[in-house]
């Protein structure tokens, strides 16, 4: 087994397109030791309903792209072996991150939704299995598919799609879609939390209505009126949020759109 030292100097010489033949060899034993970690993860997530993907080995060019691109040391990198775990929303997103780290308690876990990377947004949690660490990317199903299209125009178009390079125009589009993404997933987690604190209410339903509704039209703000106004012709809080449930999975459907479209102008199957 390859001590830490000798992992870091193959690095440096792969860095410097200096690599033998003995080191991609090494390289290439070091990769294939993290097939027992990342099967037993894979397993455990199976378990827990998850259906997974991933893949069980960076390859060897990635890994000599990711040594370039971010200055890292071979010992340190912790994406050598990787799952992918897409869930419906950030809701469903939060859940499964808190149950990782409850069968994992020594997980390290990196929300790249506060600090998003070049436009990518999922919350990876790195668990260590026999000094083994494997990356679980959990994504939900919008993050997923701004994911999937920017990795499909990094391979025909650039690969520095990924890492905010290539053409302007278009790192400029995927970085207002990032956005909206975003925004929407923020919305829909606010309106999904606020129909189930309605639905919890121990207060008959028209009772609420009446008082939230009163609440809202106190607040001295056109925005609030405006609501009050809506919840009014919706007949009621729950209907309202309802109807803005549906507002907004529409809003989504525009947003797979316009992916869709970017794809289809480079001939890519989205």
């Amino acid at each position: 087994m390859l001590t830490i030292s000798q992992l870091n100097r193959i690095g440096e010489r792969l860095r410097k397109n200096l690599a033998t033949e003995d080191d991609l060899r090494s390289l290439d034993e070091f990769r294939l030791s993290f097939q027992h970690a990342y099967d037993e993860v894979f397993a455990e997530l199976s378990q827990m309903g998850l259906n997974p993907g991933g893949r069980p080995q960076k390859t060897t060019l990635s890994i000599i792209a990711k040594l370039n691109r971010e200055r890292t040391r071979l010992s340190r990198m912790q994406d050598i072996a990787g799952c992918r775990v897409v869930v419906d929303s950030m809701i469903d997103q939060d859940r499964v991150v808190d149950d990782l780290k409850a069968r994992w308690q020594d997980a390290l876990v990196r929300d790249r939704r506060i600090k998003p990377s070049h436009g990518y947004r999922a919350v990876h949690v790195i668990v260590t299995i026999r000094e083994h660490p494997v990356e679980i990317q959990v994504r939900t199903s919008l993050q997923h598919s701004w994911a999937s299209a920017t990795e499909k125009l990094s391979d025909v178009v650039d690969p520095d799609v990924k890492y905010g390079g290539g053409p302007e125009p278009l790192q400029k589009t995927l970085a207002t879609i990032s956005e909206q993404c975003a925004k929407l997933e923020k919305a829909e987690l606010i309106n999904a939390q606020l129909l189930r604190k309605v639905e919890d209410l121990p207060v008959e339903e028209a009772e609420f209505d009446e008082k939230f509704t009163k609440l809202v039209e106190q607040d001295d703000d056109r925005g609030s009126r405006q609501i009050a106004k809506m919840i009014q012709e919706q007949g009621g809080v729950k209907n309202f949020l309802g109807k803005l449930k549906q507002d907004l999975k529409e809003v989504r459907d525009e947003i797979n759109a316009w992916l869709k479209e970017l794809c289809k102008r480079h001939n890519i199957e989205y």
